[in-house]
């Protein structure tokens, strides 16, 4: 086979790869209603049922009602060892800040106590890692991308760009390598 032969197969193989992938991501939006369909896990706040470097598979919130701890219980509906859902979440709706994947808790209305004895400042979810022994309305600020800390409010519905589904543990590790180099220095 001569060089023109040699050109012809490399272009047969690269256009196979890239149907490929394409057909992998168009029936992974077909089915989770997203084109970001994982996340990996980056803290150690919803262990036991999620580890970091885990890659969490998920579905968009539009495809699914999102089903709280309260609700949960209420119907025994468990996802990742635990009832209601777990959703991921910008930070009162900050595009700049890492999402956060915690558990939906309960619902507030606006003006509703909150967990910190606060009026609920607008409708939303009450959210909480699994790990951790206060609510993210209680505890969590975020640095916003004019360096001020923002503390967490109630998770309003289109804040939550997906909710989880299925854990696959380790698969989350190159991404997170790829986005924090340090973490490699930790692992090791």
């Amino acid at each position: 086979m001569g060089m023109k032969g040699a050109l012809i197969e490399t272009g047969k193989s690269l256009t196979e790869a890239v149907l490929i992938v394409g057909l992998i991501i168009v029936v992974a939006y077909a089915l989770t209603g997203t084109w970001h369909i994982g996340y990996a896990v980056e803290s150690g706040s919803m262990v036991p049922n999620m580890q970091v470097g885990d890659l969490i598979f998920v579905q968009s919130p539009h495809r699914t009602h999102i089903i709280t701890y309260e609700e949960g219980m209420q119907c025994n509906y468990k996802s990742f060892n635990n009832y209601g859902d777990v959703i991921i979440y910008r930070p009162d709706g900050f595009s700049s800040v890492t999402p956060i994947i915690h558990r939906a808790m309960y619902w507030v209305n606006k003006g509703d106590k909150m967990p910190d004895g606060r009026p609920a400042p607008h409708a939303g979810y009450i959210t909480k890692g699994d790990n951790n022994s206060a609510y993210d309305q209680q505890c969590l600020a975020v640095r916003v991308s004019d360096g001020r800390w923002v503390r967490i409010e109630p998770v309003k519905p289109e804040w939550v760009i997906a909710v989880a589904r299925v854990r696959v543990p380790y698969l989350g590790y190159p991404s997170l390598i790829l986005k924090k180099p340090a973490l490699i220095k930790e692992m090791l």
